[in-house]
């Protein structure tokens, strides 16, 4: 009764006014088209964390902490000696094009470093107000430099490479503070949320779309100027070869790829879907009714998700191609169904065509989508942002593909003139009569073939890995994947990672000898030393770990050439030769792991004060500490030292193209040695930094896979159970969609292919869209079971009917999805690959393996034999 009422309601609104109901729909479309030239993209590191990850808010709290910016690097290995007076012109003109570029703060190379070494400084040569001896001084000993470039702790492999033959140019970028200012706004609010109590709604919706739309326009201008700045070094690359690195260049690019994407996929499928149809219809009308429907659908989609505000991330840059194949597959299911009732009943009109094609069709497919729904809605339970904004989005998209195909197609039908030939063209015998008479006659080999997968796919998921390589998510013809090869290999490495030690809340005083009293007494410095003399701002492993290692040349005199100033400021816990030691002895750990890169820390500093002086008391790092000029201390002390809670950090850079890299046993190692070997507490040792929140986003795969796989598998018998009305059966309906997630994960273990942010969604949605055919297949065998209760003759006659719609739609989703091969971002590619694998096993297992339990368990009653007339022959094989 319900079913009849709410069809009856259908009918009066839709079918009985095509015209309206398809002028209405086209009206909102176009309404909702308009929105759809504001398309914004988003390509921030928020889709690498793990949404409400502790350690991400504590990463927050460091990064304002330790403030730093960001920027680009351009790496340089010129054809001719590094050091040579023209590779060093033409680095001095690349640096002064990149200079003068809007949003160019400033510009740290080679040229504008001070050197400490060539010859050594003393504190007298920069506490006398004298200028630093830079590569620009004529008369300067270039082996000399040559030597301090490649081995001094500050420069050697930071700057310059170890072997001198590769240097960086890092371009400053100018902070914006707007953004800043309204990034602040909204945390405060986003933490005021998480409060009892907090009822601003309003002020968070509106600070979130304030920040969301001026990051836009900043990324917007980043992309330009790192275009610029590629048009200027591709000008250069004739003398020289170079590549461009750093957040904002690989931001930029995977904006453009997330276009690309959208651009090749759709037309790309677009055109597929047109080949497709035609081979399988061979009318014109049956290819155009389809597109029309496939185009409305998705145009409708990209208008709401733009009005929504809704960003088009990298994880959801396949949102056009899953929606063109979704909506397709509802359609083929109309057509087939619409041409096999004309075919049978040539007398019925169109309108009574139409009517009974939505009224057969519109429950089973209902319930796909509403299984397909669910697979996309279990993904918001993964925690990961860009994941969860996806799932929401094709939760919406599928719904809205139900809604309009069943407006659009029933109305331009209904349009169109009954086709005056009602046969319906298909091979004799058809290839899905084939597949029933291999699981009439094969039916032990397919149980334990499917057996011996589903043993062979438990042995592979229990390989799966969560561990990889974030340079493998490019191709290797891209700059990210050349430029992060350069870096690691030359320049220090790529993914920061901060080890935060806290004071020891019970340590062991150090009293102060008469010797440092005396010494804090001393005079003022004379002269603070120019600005101009300091080293840039490097960011995330470069900004923090370059300009905070300018060391002074602290020899014998200290005592005579540094004093203090009468300041008021603690001495630090971490500023006598005994903690330094302690900090050099986590720092030289730290270096010697073979996955780590560059290590910077406040035993950076101290290893080059050892250079240039023979010995090092605490009188001269009390007052050090005291009475250095805050320029300097702003970047030699204060990036890796808090004085007010007396907390050290140390940062390093990991080597993210090594082979061996498993970022949480890493964790763990460094952590363990820091405690066990170290004698730190485990409370002082805090690690963070970019590579803790994508290992703990990383980790959280396994949990968010078993979530979702659940989530999905639970609803989808559920519903068996609704549509089906038989536990039993609901039983043998999931089994093959079982296999099918199985093959899929127990696949990419066995190949190595570890879970990611992209294909952590695979066996979810791959199950979701695959169980449309366990849908339409039982569904459709329980209507012809009735007809006479045999086995064998109603798997025929389902076979050589949906069968045939679910062969169309399964290969067009197969080969659709095969489309994403073309991507540039490789986890889009092992996703159109692996939902391509799952839905070719589920369209098998619908096939073979489904028929087959049919026939064995006999879920629906038992089998009446049909007499020898009766009887429907099969096909030979």
């Amino acid at each position: 009764p319900m079913k009849l009422q709410l069809f009856s309601f259908y009918e009066r609104v839709i079918l009985n006014n095509p015209r309206v109901s398809l002028l209405l729909m086209l009206l909102l479309v176009a309404g909702l088209s308009t929105y759809i030239p504001s398309f914004k993209l988003d390509a921030s590191a928020d889709s690498l964390v793990l949404e409400g990850d502790q350690a991400l808010q504590y990463s927050r709290q460091i990064s304002q902490r330790y403030a730093s910016e960001e920027f680009l690097l351009v790496t340089y290995k010129p054809q001719k000696e590094l050091l040579s007076d023209e590779s060093l012109h033409s680095l001095d003109q690349l640096r002064a094009e990149l200079s003068v570029l809007e949003g160019v703060s400033s510009i740290t190379s080679i040229l504008d470093v001070p050197l400490l070494e060539s010859p050594l400084v003393t504190l007298s040569d920069i506490a006398g107000g004298g200028e630093l001896r830079t590569l620009r001084i004529a008369d300067i000993d270039r082996e000399m430099v040559l030597a301090e470039l490649t081995t001094s702790p500050i420069y050697r492999d930071l700057i310059m490479s170890s072997d001198g033959k590769t240097t960086a140019v890092q371009i400053n970028l100018a902070n914006d503070e707007k953004l800043e200012s309204l990034f602040a706004s909204r945390e405060l609010l986003r933490e005021q949320a998480r409060l009892a109590g907090f009822s601003q709604h309003d002020a968070l919706a509106t600070a979130e779309l304030d920040y969301g739309d001026y990051a836009a326009q900043v990324n917007q201008r980043r992309e330009q100027l790192v275009a610029t700045v590629r048009a200027i070094i591709e000008r250069y690359r004739s003398d020289a070869q170079m590549f461009l690195g750093g957040v904002p260049m690989i931001a930029a690019d995977m904006v453009s790829f997330v276009k690309n994407d959208l651009v090749v996929f759709g037309a790309g499928i677009v055109s597929f879907m047109i080949l497709v149809l035609g081979l399988i219809f061979r009318r014109v009308v049956w290819v155009v009714l389809p597109l029309i429907s496939c185009v409305v659908s998705t145009a409708f989609m990209l208008g709401l998700i733009t009005w929504l505000d809704w960003r088009m991330t990298v994880i959801s840059s396949n949102f056009v191609a899953l929606l063109l194949i979704i909506t397709l597959s509802i359609t083929i299911h109309l057509l087939v169904r619409y041409r096999e009732l004309l075919a049978e009943n040539p007398q019925m009109d169109q309108f009574q065509l139409v009517r009974q094609t939505t009224y057969l069709m519109i429950k089973p497919c209902i319930y796909t989508a509403l299984t397909t729904i669910v697979a996309f809605a279990s993904l918001v339970v993964s925690g990961i942002r860009p994941v969860i904004d996806f799932g929401w989005m094709m939760t919406v998209g599928v719904t809205a593909a139900l809604i309009i195909v069943f407006i659009i197609m029933p109305s331009m039908l209904l349009l169109l003139k009954k086709p005056a030939d009602t046969t319906v063209r298909s091979d004799s015998p058809s290839t899905t009569l084939r597949f029933a008479a291999v699981a009439e006659h094969h039916g032990n080999l397919i149980l334990w073939a499917a057996a011996l997968l589903t043993a062979i796919s438990v042995y592979g998921i229990s390989r799966l890995e969560v561990e990889n390589r974030f340079i493998d998510y490019f191709s290797e013809s891209t700059e990210i994947y050349r430029g992060m090869e350069i870096i690691d290999a030359h320049l220090g490495g790529t993914i920061p990672l901060e080890i935060i030690i806290d004071l020891d809340p019970e340590p062991e005083p150090k009293p102060l000898t008469d010797s440092v009293s005396a010494g804090l007494a001393m005079n003022s410095l004379p002269e603070k030393v120019d600005e101009s003399t300091v080293l840039a701002d490097f960011d995330d492993g470069f900004a923090d770990d370059f300009d905070d290692q300018f060391s002074d040349g602290f020899d014998d005199d200290f005592a005579d050439d540094f004093a203090s100033d009468g300041g008021s400021a603690p001495l630090s816990y971490w500023f006598n030769r005994n903690g330094l030691d302690r900090i050099e002895q986590v720092h030289d750990y730290i270096d010697s792991l073979e996955q780590t890169g560059k290590v910077m820390s406040l035993a950076t500093p101290y290893k080059v004060l050892q250079r240039l002086t023979n010995d090092i008391d605490d009188i001269q790092l009390a007052l050090m500490q005291t009475s250095l000029p805050i320029e300097i201390d702003e970047i030699l002390i204060a990036p890796y030292l808090d004085e007010e809670i007396d907390q050290i950090r140390i940062t390093a850079r990991v080597m993210e193209t090594s082979r061996n890299l498993r970022r949480d046993d890493l964790l763990q190692e460094i952590e363990l040695h820091l405690v066990e070997e170290l004698g730190f507490a485990p409370e002082q040792i805090h690690l963070t930094g970019m590579l803790v929140l994508y290992n703990n986003m990383l980790q959280s795969l396994y949990r968010s896979q078993i979530l979702t796989i659940g989530a999905v598998f639970i609803a989808i018998v559920l519903m068996f159970l609704v549509l089906f009305q038989s536990f039993y059966l609901a039983l043998i309906a999931i089994a093959p969609n079982l296999l099918a997630a199985a093959i899929v994960l127990g696949g990419m273990g066995l190949m190595g292919i570890p879970l990611d942010i992209m294909t952590v969604t695979i066996a979810a949605i791959s199950v979701g869209i695959a169980v449309d055919n366990t849908i339409h297949y039982v569904h459709r065998f329980k209507t012809e079971f009735a007809q006479d209760h045999n086995y064998i003759a109603t798997m025929y006659r389902c076979h050589g009917s949906i069968g045939k719609a679910m062969f169309y739609t399964s290969i067009t989703v197969i080969i659709g999805f095969s489309i994403l091969a073309l991507s540039n971002f490789t986890p889009s590619i092992y996703f159109g690959l692996l939902t391509g694998t799952a839905m070719f096993a589920a369209l098998l297992g619908a096939l073979l393996l489904l028929p087959r339990l049919l026939v064995t368990f006999k879920p629906l009653g038992p089998n009446v034999e049909l007499s020898q007339n009766n009887e429907l022959a099969s096909p030979a094989i």
